[in-house]
């Protein structure tokens, strides 16, 4: 077994546990106690939790489990003979097109067209109205991603 690969494969996994579960609470409760409040409360908070997330911690496990999911994927098809290949392959395509993507394409646009407005404005609830939808997508595609890389880490090791 090659260590760098058995490295990157456990840091990938967490990462993606970790950031899954972010998006977890947030589809499970935040997003729930937002809607309860009068939507220009809640839109005033959403905007200020974008901007809070801008952080080392979170960006930090973000980004580098990016950067770990690539090195898997191209670690995992230079070795494509092994049966571990196709979940390590599976696992970083799931965190990079389904959390990453995702979040770069579709909620990084809602987050700032959501700035530019004022919560009481009409135009904010149209924008609060996709919020959910891609945070599941995201906590979906994080959560398959760890669970691919630890099929793939357990066929790695035998």
């Amino acid at each position: 077994m090659n260590f760098v690969t058995i490295i990157a494969i456990i840091l990938a996994t967490l990462g993606s546990a970790l950031i899954s579960g972010v998006f977890f609470a947030f589809s499970s409760f935040v997003m729930k106690a937002l809607a309860r409040v009068p939507s220009a409360k809640g839109i005033a908070a959403m905007q200020s939790i974008n901007v809070a997330v801008l952080n080392p911690s979170f960006l930090g496990v973000f980004m580098g489990t990016a950067a770990t999911s690539l090195l898997v994927a191209v670690l995992a098809v230079t070795a494509w003979d092994t049966v571990s290949a196709p979940w390590l392959v599976g696992g970083a395509s799931l965190y990079l097109v389904g959390t990453f993507l995702v979040t770069g394409l579709g909620n990084v646009p809602l987050n700032d067209e959501l700035a530019r407005v004022q919560p009481n404005d009409p135009a904010a609830m149209k924008i609060w109205d996709h919020y959910l939808l891609l945070n599941t997508v995201r906590t979906a595609a994080a959560g398959c991603a760890a669970l691919m890389f630890i099929v793939g880490l357990i066929q790695y090791g035998s």
